[in-house]
């Protein structure tokens, strides 16, 4: 758990900017009972640490409820009682807001269809594009620079932040809302107002390698994202190396992450969490395959469930890790319905990789670190693996 002297989150990052480490995709009231592979024994080394919930429920229930009796925001009032408490990840959603934020853990978002990354010098650049989507047919192209969003300057900002500033916040950001794009391109510099649009999220991307070998990107652990990645393995050639990229990947649903760490694994240990207290585990379904040699591309994106798979190859020696040191998000969270239908999504607890890292304000660093290149870094490391020999 970070100490009292780290920075508080940004409530553009925490708030809708980033998928958490959430146990469903529906609304839970506290129990994940049903949520979770079933599993024997009990966790190693467990290390039983305070309950994570900073957070008064009924505080901020009794708050939502007396703002809506006297005609105010309850979704504001309990989200001044969540940012009193030092909850760093927790967040309270109007009824719009979190069924937005549902739609995306199911697969579908509203925005531009554009991917951004942190390229040299702080600059924020077009990572890739989805196809027909606002940005594609715009002619934007990847590699652009992104400059500013509805005016606002963007050099130096959190990745996650000005995700949140294209896809907007609010019920005024829906489908067919305008966003301004300030770009440039080389000495060319231009803007482009862009329709905000309901679009179907790429979750899991697959490319072939030189070789036999193949790149299996994974955006996000949404809705049915596991099984394509294993479908994904099953399909590669025999023999044939993974490269598993999970880069500027913000986590999601947890039931995802391990169903996508199986498809490495034969059973055994994904991670250990805790619940208010209470010691739990992860366990990987039997039958994944273990004999293709993995290579798991990270960086300072790579956030969540994210890092939750990574710990798990990593620790369990599937795959070897290569880019830069993760966020460090290794908090969960659990989402509670307010009086008046507003949702505040509350940390609960913290996982742990097998091992027993605690990724919580200190991430996982990779085998190998490298900042620049880091793609064909990891294609020479999967190489001298034997993939595709």
């Amino acid at each position: 758990m970070l100490g009292p002297e780290s920075p508080k989150v940004p409530r553009g990052l925490r708030h809708g900017a980033v998928l958490t480490l959430v146990f469903a995709g529906a609304l839970v009231t506290g129990s994940t009972t049903g949520l979770l592979p079933s599993g024997e024994g009990e966790p190693p080394e467990p290390r039983v640490r305070a309950a994570a919930a900073t957070v008064d429920r009924d505080e901020i229930a009794r708050a939502a409820a007396e703002a809506a009796a006297d005609g105010k925001s309850g979704a504001k009032a309990a989200e001044e009682v969540v940012s009193r408490s030092g909850d760093r990840w927790g967040a309270v959603y109007d009824k719009g807001e979190y069924e937005e934020f549902a739609r995306a853990l199911d697969g579908s978002y509203t925005g531009v269809g554009l991917w951004a990354k942190r390229g040299a010098g702080g600059r924020v650049e077009v990572a890739r594009l989805q196809r027909g989507g606002p940005a594609d047919r715009a002619g934007i192209r990847v590699g652009d620079q992104l400059r500013t969003v509805d005016g606002a300057r963007i050099d130096g900002r959190p990745v996650s932040e000005v995700v949140r500033l294209l896809r907007g916040d609010g019920k005024s950001a829906g489908a067919g809302s305008s966003v301004v794009l300030g770009l440039q391109r080389g000495d060319h510099a231009w803007s482009r107002t862009l329709q905000r649009a309901r679009l179907a999220t790429e979750a899991v991307t697959v490319r072939k390698l030189e070789g036999k070998a193949v790149l299996i990107r994974v955006a996000a652990f949404t809705k049915g994202a596991g099984e394509r990645v294993r479908q994904a393995v099953e399909s590669a050639p025999e023999g044939a190396g993974v490269l598993l990229d999970l880069r500027g990947n913000s986590g999601g649903l947890v039931s995802e992450a391990v169903s996508a760490a199986s498809a490495f694994l034969d059973g055994g240990l994904v991670a250990t969490y805790d619940v208010r207290g209470e010691q739990k585990a992860l366990y990987a379904k039997p039958g994944g395959d273990t004999a293709r040699p993995v290579v798991a591309l990270v960086d300072g994106g790579t956030m969540s469930a994210a890092e939750l798979v990574t710990g798990a190859l990593k620790d369990r020696g599937r795959a070897v890790t290569v880019g830069t040191r993760t966020f460090g998000k290794g908090s969960v969270q659990m989402p509670e319905r307010l009086p008046d239908g507003s949702v505040a999504e509350l940390t609960v607890g913290h996982y742990r990789t097998p091992s027993g890292h605690d990724v919580d304000g200190r991430g996982i660093t990779p085998d190998l670190a490298v900042s620049e290149r880091a793609e064909e870094r990891a294609q020479t490391v999967l190489s001298g693996l034997g993939a595709g020999s």
